[in-house]
Formats: structure tokens, sequence, C-alpha cells
């Protein structure tokens, strides 16, 4: 390499360093493997350079790289088995978390966006109000009924209608983004 493509590679690795790595952080919860798919990603635009390959959207190409090598990592990694929780659907008809997630089977894009969601939803039930937070594991994950929670708790059944309402409310919107991440990417 000459060192006219050593100095634009080390720009380009200066000035894209930092959201790549947020990029990558925001997708995979190992900071180890977070810095390998890193180093991979610069690895490769070396290799790309010193081959001659040309690359006309520098930073867009590195993320692309950045998003494969990610699903690389999610190839190597089994998957969650979340077939023992349980939840109910508007009709009343009995689903299970496992139904509602992209199939492990499915390949590695959606082995990696189960896993996105799964570690989403963890950070948004976390975000909660306690007493919404509560009806809503009990309920949806549990499988618990509302009269069951109630006699527990002492708490109505309306009032906790209303709290698993506006939980349902946040959850949804908060997960609305990363769900159009992953289905846009």
């Amino acid at each position: 390499m000459t060192l006219e493509q050593d100095r634009r590679i080390s720009e380009v690795v200066d000035s894209e360093r930092s959201r790549l790595r947020s990029f990558i952080r925001r997708r995979v919860p190992d900071p180890r493997d977070v810095e390998d798919v890193l180093q991979d990603v610069f690895q490769e635009l070396v290799e790309a350079n010193r081959l001659l390959m040309p690359i006309d959207h520098v930073a867009g190409w590195l993320f692309r790289v950045a998003r494969n090598r990610i699903i690389d990592l999610f190839r190597k990694k089994r998957p969650a088995n979340f077939s023992d929780f349980a939840g109910s659907g508007e009709d009343g008809e009995q689903l299970r978390l496992e139904d509602l997630l992209p199939s492990p089977d499915a390949g590695p894009e959606a082995l990696y966006s189960r896993r996105v969601l799964l570690e989403e939803l963890a950070l948004a039930l976390d975000e909660l109000p306690e007493d919404q937070r509560s009806v809503f594991v009990a309920h949806e994950i549990d499988g618990r009924s509302f009269k069951e929670i109630s006699e527990e708790t002492g708490v109505g059944v309306n009032t906790l209608l209303s709290r698993k309402r506006y939980a349902v409310l946040r959850l949804r919107e908060r997960l609305r983004a990363v769900y159009e991440d992953i289905t846009n990417a």
C-alpha cells in the first residue's frame, strides 16, 4: 500500500470509529464481541484497499460490512429458548412469546432480529413504572388472569386492566423504532 492509501484509511478509521462502535454496540451485547466486529470491519476495509476495490460511499460500506459481521456472529451463537413464556392475544387466543418473534430457524438475519427484539423488550420492561410492569409480566408472561392478580394484590381488576393498557401503549411506542430499524435494514 502507498502512503496515500494508509493516510486515507487512517482518516476513515478516525472519522467513523465512534459511530460504527455505537452502531455495533446497540446490536451486540458483549463488549468483547463489539470490539471483534469493529476490528473485522476495519480489517476488511484494509483488504479492500489492498485489492484496489472501488468503494463509492465508504461510510455506508462500513455499516453494511458491520451488519454482515454481526449476522455472522449470531450464526455462531445458539438462540435462547423462550417457548415456556405464554400470553394471550387480543381475541383471547393463547399465544406464546415464541410465536411473536422471528423464528431462530429462519436464518441469521431472523436470529439477529429475534435477539435484538428480546433485548429491547427487556430494557423497555425495565423502564416501565413498577405497577405497570408487574401487571404486564404477570398477565402476559406468567399467563395469570386479572382475577388472580387482583386477589393476590388487592388491586381492582379495572385498575389492573388500565395499568396493563398503559404498559402496552408504552411498550408499543418504545419498541416501534427498534422494529422499524430491523425491518428496514
